[in-house]
Protein backbone atom coordinates (compact mmCIF):
# COMPACT_ATOMS: atom_id res chain seq x y z
CA UNK A 1 0.00 0.00 0.00
CA UNK A 2 1.43 3.37 -1.06
CA UNK A 3 0.30 6.72 0.30
CA UNK A 4 1.51 10.25 1.01
CA UNK A 5 1.96 11.75 4.46
CA UNK A 6 3.18 15.18 5.58
CA UNK A 7 6.48 15.89 7.31
CA UNK A 8 7.12 18.71 9.79
CA UNK A 9 7.71 21.11 6.89
CA UNK A 10 4.33 20.24 5.34
CA UNK A 11 6.07 18.45 2.48
CA UNK A 12 4.65 15.28 0.97
CA UNK A 13 6.50 12.04 1.78
CA UNK A 14 5.68 8.92 -0.23
CA UNK A 15 5.50 5.84 1.99
CA UNK A 16 5.13 2.19 0.99
CA UNK A 17 3.70 -0.25 3.54
CA UNK A 18 3.89 -4.00 2.94
CA UNK A 19 2.05 -5.99 5.62
CA UNK A 20 2.46 -9.70 6.36
CA UNK A 21 -0.02 -12.12 7.89
CA UNK A 22 0.88 -12.98 11.47
CA UNK A 23 3.71 -10.46 11.33
CA UNK A 24 6.68 -11.03 13.63
CA UNK A 25 7.68 -7.37 13.67
CA UNK A 26 8.16 -4.11 11.84
CA UNK A 27 11.15 -2.69 9.95
CA UNK A 28 11.58 0.88 8.68
CA UNK A 29 13.96 1.26 5.73
CA UNK A 30 15.57 4.47 4.45
CA UNK A 31 17.55 4.87 1.22
CA UNK A 32 20.62 7.05 0.64
CA UNK A 33 21.16 10.43 -1.02
CA UNK A 34 19.63 10.68 -4.51
CA UNK A 35 18.04 7.27 -3.97
CA UNK A 36 14.46 6.11 -3.60
CA UNK A 37 12.40 3.50 -1.79
CA UNK A 38 12.24 1.14 -4.78
CA UNK A 39 15.87 0.92 -5.83
CA UNK A 40 17.13 -2.59 -6.48
CA UNK A 41 19.19 -2.83 -3.30
CA UNK A 42 16.36 -1.36 -1.21
CA UNK A 43 14.06 -4.04 -2.67
CA UNK A 44 16.58 -6.67 -1.54
CA UNK A 45 16.68 -5.25 2.00
CA UNK A 46 12.87 -5.28 2.08
CA UNK A 47 12.66 -8.83 0.70
CA UNK A 48 14.94 -10.16 3.45
CA UNK A 49 12.56 -8.78 6.07
CA UNK A 50 9.35 -9.73 4.25
CA UNK A 51 10.55 -13.30 3.86
CA UNK A 52 11.07 -13.37 7.62
CA UNK A 53 7.45 -12.23 8.09
CA UNK A 54 8.14 -8.59 8.95
CA UNK A 55 5.87 -5.70 8.01
CA UNK A 56 8.01 -3.35 5.90
CA UNK A 57 7.69 0.44 5.89
CA UNK A 58 9.92 2.24 3.40
CA UNK A 59 9.71 5.78 2.13
CA UNK A 60 11.20 8.39 -0.20
CA UNK A 61 13.10 11.02 1.72
CA UNK A 62 12.45 14.59 0.60
CA UNK A 63 15.07 16.24 -1.60
CA UNK A 64 15.87 12.97 -3.35
CA UNK A 65 14.84 11.23 -6.59
CA UNK A 66 11.69 9.51 -5.42
CA UNK A 67 8.05 10.57 -5.24
CA UNK A 68 8.38 12.91 -2.24
CA UNK A 69 8.63 16.69 -2.39
CA UNK A 70 11.84 18.70 -2.59
CA UNK A 71 14.88 19.06 -4.80
CA UNK A 72 18.01 16.93 -4.55
CA UNK A 73 20.45 19.90 -4.38
CA UNK A 74 18.76 20.83 -1.07
CA UNK A 75 19.43 17.45 0.55
CA UNK A 76 21.07 17.40 4.00
CA UNK A 77 21.60 14.75 6.64
CA UNK A 78 19.30 16.76 8.91
CA UNK A 79 16.46 16.56 6.38
CA UNK A 80 17.06 12.81 5.95
CA UNK A 81 16.99 12.25 9.70
CA UNK A 82 13.93 14.45 10.28
CA UNK A 83 12.01 12.61 7.55
CA UNK A 84 12.86 9.28 9.22
CA UNK A 85 11.67 10.63 12.56
CA UNK A 86 8.46 12.04 11.05
CA UNK A 87 7.68 8.76 9.26
CA UNK A 88 8.15 6.79 12.48
CA UNK A 89 6.04 9.25 14.48
CA UNK A 90 3.29 8.81 11.88
CA UNK A 91 3.68 5.01 11.98
CA UNK A 92 3.12 5.00 15.75
CA UNK A 93 -0.52 5.91 15.10
CA UNK A 94 -1.09 3.12 12.55
CA UNK A 95 -2.50 -0.36 13.12
CA UNK A 96 0.67 -2.12 11.89
CA UNK A 97 3.00 -0.41 14.37
CA UNK A 98 4.99 -2.74 16.60
CA UNK A 99 7.66 -1.96 19.14
CA UNK A 100 10.51 -2.64 19.41
CA UNK A 101 11.07 -2.42 15.66
CA UNK A 102 14.04 -2.87 13.35
CA UNK A 103 15.76 -0.17 11.32
CA UNK A 104 17.66 -0.61 8.06
CA UNK A 105 19.29 2.16 6.03
CA UNK A 106 21.78 2.77 3.25
CA UNK A 107 24.45 5.53 3.28
CA UNK A 108 22.73 8.72 4.56
CA UNK A 109 19.88 6.44 5.56
CA UNK A 110 22.42 4.37 7.50
CA UNK A 111 23.62 7.21 9.68
CA UNK A 112 20.03 8.42 10.03
CA UNK A 113 18.95 5.12 11.61
CA UNK A 114 21.99 5.20 13.90
CA UNK A 115 21.01 8.69 15.04
CA UNK A 116 17.43 7.57 15.65
CA UNK A 117 18.62 4.57 17.66
CA UNK A 118 20.83 6.88 19.73
CA UNK A 119 17.88 9.16 20.48
CA UNK A 120 15.24 6.44 21.06
CA UNK A 121 17.11 3.26 22.07
CA UNK A 122 14.15 1.76 23.94
CA UNK A 123 12.16 1.55 20.68
CA UNK A 124 14.72 -0.39 18.64
CA UNK A 125 15.05 -4.17 18.30
CA UNK A 126 18.14 -4.15 16.06
CA UNK A 127 19.86 -2.10 13.35
CA UNK A 128 21.26 -2.78 9.89
CA UNK A 129 23.23 0.29 8.73
CA UNK A 130 24.51 -0.59 5.25
CA UNK A 131 27.31 1.38 3.55
CA UNK A 132 26.64 3.87 6.34
CA UNK A 133 28.11 7.32 6.73
CA UNK A 134 29.97 7.37 10.06
CA UNK A 135 30.79 11.07 10.36
CA UNK A 136 30.56 14.16 8.22
CA UNK A 137 34.27 14.84 8.51
CA UNK A 138 35.24 11.33 7.43
CA UNK A 139 32.78 11.45 4.52
CA UNK A 140 34.06 14.77 3.21
CA UNK A 141 37.67 13.55 3.38
CA UNK A 142 36.70 10.82 0.91
CA UNK A 143 34.27 12.90 -1.10
CA UNK A 144 36.56 15.69 -2.29
CA UNK A 145 39.91 17.39 -1.78
CA UNK A 146 40.37 20.57 0.25
CA UNK A 147 40.73 22.52 -3.00
CA UNK A 148 37.47 21.06 -4.33
CA UNK A 149 35.78 21.79 -1.01
CA UNK A 150 36.88 25.42 -1.15
CA UNK A 151 35.58 25.76 -4.72
CA UNK A 152 32.31 24.16 -3.63
CA UNK A 153 31.99 26.80 -0.92
CA UNK A 154 32.80 29.63 -3.31
CA UNK A 155 30.41 28.39 -6.01
CA UNK A 156 27.62 27.55 -3.56
CA UNK A 157 26.98 24.19 -5.20
CA UNK A 158 28.88 21.28 -6.73
CA UNK A 159 28.11 18.91 -9.57
CA UNK A 160 29.61 15.44 -9.58
CA UNK A 161 29.21 12.11 -11.33
CA UNK A 162 27.38 9.47 -9.34
CA UNK A 163 28.49 5.87 -9.14
CA UNK A 164 25.55 5.06 -11.40
CA UNK A 165 26.81 7.42 -14.09
CA UNK A 166 24.53 10.47 -13.84
CA UNK A 167 25.19 14.04 -12.79
CA UNK A 168 24.16 15.03 -9.27
CA UNK A 169 24.23 18.48 -7.69
CA UNK A 170 24.46 19.46 -4.03
CA UNK A 171 24.46 22.86 -2.39
CA UNK A 172 27.27 23.74 0.01
CA UNK A 173 24.70 23.64 2.79
CA UNK A 174 25.06 19.85 2.63
CA UNK A 175 28.67 20.20 3.82
CA UNK A 176 27.89 22.73 6.54
CA UNK A 177 25.15 20.45 7.85
CA UNK A 178 26.88 17.08 7.76
CA UNK A 179 30.03 18.35 9.50
CA UNK A 180 27.87 18.66 12.62
CA UNK A 181 27.45 14.88 12.79
CA UNK A 182 29.77 12.16 14.07
CA UNK A 183 28.10 8.96 15.24
CA UNK A 184 31.32 7.93 17.01
CA UNK A 185 30.56 10.62 19.61
CA UNK A 186 27.33 8.81 20.63
CA UNK A 187 28.20 5.18 20.04
CA UNK A 188 27.85 4.26 23.73
CA UNK A 189 24.08 4.90 23.40
CA UNK A 190 23.70 2.41 20.53
CA UNK A 191 23.22 -0.60 22.76
CA UNK A 192 21.03 -2.80 20.54
CA UNK A 193 22.43 -5.43 18.12
CA UNK A 194 23.98 -3.85 15.02
CA UNK A 195 24.76 -5.43 11.65
CA UNK A 196 27.17 -3.43 9.47
CA UNK A 197 27.49 -4.30 5.77
CA UNK A 198 29.86 -2.55 3.36
CA UNK A 199 31.35 -3.13 -0.06
CA UNK A 200 35.06 -3.95 -0.21
CA UNK A 201 35.54 -1.22 -2.85
CA UNK A 202 33.26 1.42 -1.34
CA UNK A 203 35.00 4.78 -1.99
CA UNK A 204 32.85 7.05 0.21
CA UNK A 205 31.93 4.99 3.30
CA UNK A 206 34.82 2.51 3.14
CA UNK A 207 35.65 -0.55 5.20
CA UNK A 208 38.05 1.50 7.34
CA UNK A 209 35.19 3.78 8.46
CA UNK A 210 32.97 0.82 9.28
CA UNK A 211 35.74 -0.75 11.37
CA UNK A 212 36.05 2.48 13.38
CA UNK A 213 32.36 2.25 14.21
CA UNK A 214 32.39 -1.51 14.74
CA UNK A 215 35.25 -1.34 17.24
CA UNK A 216 33.38 1.20 19.40
CA UNK A 217 29.92 -0.39 19.37
CA UNK A 218 29.23 -1.69 22.89
CA UNK A 219 26.67 -4.41 22.21
CA UNK A 220 26.15 -7.41 19.95
CA UNK A 221 27.61 -6.57 16.56
CA UNK A 222 28.66 -7.97 13.22
CA UNK A 223 30.61 -6.52 10.27
CA UNK A 224 30.24 -8.11 6.84
CA UNK A 225 32.33 -7.01 3.86
CA UNK A 226 30.99 -7.75 0.36
CA UNK A 227 33.95 -8.71 -1.83
CA UNK A 228 34.55 -6.41 -4.84
CA UNK A 229 31.34 -4.45 -4.18
CA UNK A 230 31.08 -0.62 -4.50
CA UNK A 231 28.99 1.76 -2.39
CA UNK A 232 25.67 0.74 -3.94
CA UNK A 233 25.11 -2.96 -4.60
CA UNK A 234 23.94 -3.67 -8.16
CA UNK A 235 25.61 -6.91 -9.28
CA UNK A 236 23.39 -9.97 -8.73
CA UNK A 237 26.07 -11.79 -6.69
CA UNK A 238 26.50 -8.75 -4.42
CA UNK A 239 22.76 -8.41 -3.95
CA UNK A 240 22.41 -12.11 -3.19
CA UNK A 241 25.16 -11.92 -0.60
CA UNK A 242 23.57 -8.91 1.09
CA UNK A 243 20.22 -10.73 1.16
CA UNK A 244 21.73 -13.84 2.71
CA UNK A 245 23.59 -11.86 5.39
CA UNK A 246 20.45 -9.91 6.30
CA UNK A 247 18.35 -13.07 6.32
CA UNK A 248 20.67 -14.77 8.82
CA UNK A 249 20.85 -11.66 11.01
CA UNK A 250 17.06 -11.28 11.14
CA UNK A 251 16.59 -14.93 12.06
CA UNK A 252 19.28 -14.64 14.73
CA UNK A 253 17.63 -11.60 16.33
CA UNK A 254 13.99 -12.67 16.23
Amino acid sequence: MKQFIKNRKNQNIAVLIEKRKNSKGLVVIEHGNSGNKEQQHIDVFADAFKNNNYDVLRFDATNSFGESDGNNPDATLTSFYQDLEDVIFWAKKQDFYKEPFALCGHSLGGISILLYAKNYPQEIKFLAPISSVVSGELLMEKFCSQEELQKWKEDGAREYLSGRGFIKRLKYGFVEDILNYNILDYVDKIIMPVLLIVGENDPSTPVEHQKLLFDKLPGEKELQIIKNAPHTFEEPNHLNEVYNILDKWIKKNN
